[in-house]
């Protein structure tokens, strides 16, 4: 007897069409070869065009030292080891290669983890995978405009007569993993509306629950951010409040526009 899966990812089959266990695999190694190849056009990208990101991530730390330069004299960045240069680089490329690919592969993730949706259902996939590489790269952003700030912060608890020497492979695993952190929790909306159409949450369950939501928000945020000063911890966990109501909202409105006996 065959094990028999409901799956309509896949375009060459009807909405009423079935695929066995097999098949079901299959069309998951189709997606996760696809979404490596992805990532690894990606960081060969990020290799070729390595100097000129590498001086985009520099910008916060160059910022920092023409409004601190009492903290911060000398604005070389350090390699420490012989292959200190060489693990950053492909760091670096890795980390980009996965941002260059993340709507490929939110579209493949999508594509497999929702097969089973009806049509008027399937209609929120470029929606939802357009609004998570919007909300990702808004997180990102705000990281990277306020990373200064967060150094400053950071640095001044050293002393006044300690001299700052950044080594590379940290400062660059430094910006990076806010990037990261800021565009992981701007997801936090995109999961939350999609909770809400499919029934798991009600507007109303997380409306009564704001007080606890908003401790949550600040919680997660300090635990996701990896300089875990105040400034930064205020900059993501601000607009993820607001955007947890703006959900909220959202997926009211979308609802009540749902025919009843949907």
């Amino acid at each position: 007897m065959k094990l028999r899966i409901p799956f309509r990812g896949r375009t060459e089959k009807s909405a009423d069409e079935e695929m066995t266990l097999t098949e079901h695999l299959a069309e998951l190694r189709n997606r996760l070869i696809k979404s490596v190849l992805a990532v690894a056009v990606g960081v060969l990208a990020i290799l070729i065009f390595y100097d000129p990101v590498l001086d985009f991530l520099r910008q916060p730390y160059d910022r920092l030292c023409e409004r601190r330069p009492d903290l911060v004299a000398n604005c070389d960045l350090y390699s420490l080891g012989p292959l200190d240069g060489f693990n950053t680089r492909l760091r670096i490329s890795l980390y980009g290669g996965l941002v260059l690919a993340l709507p490929f592969v939110l579209w493949q993730i999508w594509r497999f983890v929702v097969p089973a949706l009806h049509a008027k259902e399937k209609r929120y996939a470029i929606p939802f995978v357009f609004s998570s590489v919007l909300l990702f790269a808004v997180g990102g952003f705000l990281a990277y405009v306020t990373l200064d700030k967060g150094l400053e912060y950071l640095v001044s608890w050293s002393g006044s007569d300690v001299q700052q020497a950044f080594q590379i492979s940290k400062y660059t695993s430094l910006v990076a993993l806010m990037i990261a952190a800021f565009g992981v929790g701007f997801e936090f909306p995109v999961l939350l509306v999609f909770l809400q159409l499919v029934g798991v949450l009600k507007p109303r369950q997380l409306v009564e629950s704001w007080r606890v939501a908003i401790i949550v928000i600040v919680v997660l945020a300090a635990v996701i951010t990896p300089s875990g000063d105040p400034i930064t911890l205020a900059a993501l966990s601000l607009p993820l409040v607001v955007l947890y109501f703006l959900s909220i909202g959202l997926a009211h409105l979308i609802i009540r526009r749902r025919p009843a006996r949907t």
